[in-house]
């Protein structure tokens, strides 16, 4: 895949405790097989699924040690540029634009509501290889919030989005696009949130089958957390894998209902 539009998703990846552990549950959860690891760049292990790259998995840094969470990264011309204005408009340069051998060049960044997200600057490593709702490969992304208002100044700022609206009075969602391409959601967190939950980047990885893709996952002492439902959108389900980390599976094959109306952001 070639290199993506500023602001589109373009990578993701997560830290793991149990890397071995994490390797095995969404090599049968999601068909993925993995490459050598990366002694160089902290055992970096990328995940492929049928042969193309989907996303990686990576040991904790020493001192970031926690919860396990996928980050989502966006595309950047100038990772560099990208974190002044991330500081510009009320978010937070976590970490410092780095570059990553000829890969490219990395930074981490929270939005003014809490949620983490990377930016990626593509040297060699240009981001997926899987084409858009291929098993296994990345699908569609949303920032979840408990903080829409400035979630949605905030990613316009920083990115070429335009943002559009559902016209739904029960769902507060917004999208952002780039060049007319919807490429990101914005899902306001209700009640049915834990409050321990903090706000992030929900990534969600296409299945051939989703209530396939969930017995799975929990049968391998992954987490149910929403779903499964049928949308216009796919059939999809949130769930949490054994080390704590949010995903969502979805069957864009399985759709069901008409697709919603929306709004320019006024």
């Amino acid at each position: 895949m070639a290199v993506q539009p500023e602001g589109t998703p373009c990578w993701a990846d997560a830290m793991f405790a149990d890397v071995e552990g994490a390797q095995s549950f969404y090599g049968d959860v999601l068909g993925w097989t993995f490459g050598e690891s990366v002694s160089e760049f902290g055992n970096y292990t990328q995940a492929y699924a049928d042969g193309k790259a989907a996303a990686a998995v990576v040991p904790p840094m020493p001192g970031a040690e926690g919860q396990s969470a996928w980050c989502l990264y966006l595309a950047s011309p100038d990772a560099a540029a990208t974190a002044e204005k991330v500081r510009a408009n009320g978010g937070e340069v976590l970490m410092e634009p780095m570059r990553v051998g000829e890969f490219g060049t990395m930074a981490l960044a929270r939005d003014p509501g809490g949620a983490v997200f990377g930016i990626w600057q593509a040297g060699s490593h240009e981001g997926f290889g899987t084409e858009m709702g291929a098993p296994g490969g990345y699908c569609w992304g949303e920032v979840f919030t408990r903080d829409p208002k400035k979630v949605d100044t905030f990613y316009p700022a920083v990115f070429p989005y335009t943002v559009r609206r559902f016209d739904d009075e029960t769902m507060d969602f917004s999208m952002f696009d780039v060049r007319g391409e919807t490429v990101l959601g914005r899902m306001t967190m209700g009640d049915d949130f834990p409050p321990e939950v903090p706000s992030y980047l929900n990534v969600y990885f296409a299945v051939p089958d989703c209530d396939a893709a969930v017995a799975k996952a929990t049968e391998l002492d992954g987490v149910l957390r929403y779903g499964p439902v049928d949308s216009p959108f796919g059939r999809f389900a949130a769930l949490s894998d054994p080390q704590g980390a949010w995903f969502t599976v979805i069957d864009v094959t399985t759709t069901k209902g008409e697709m919603p109306a929306t709004s320019p952001a006024t």
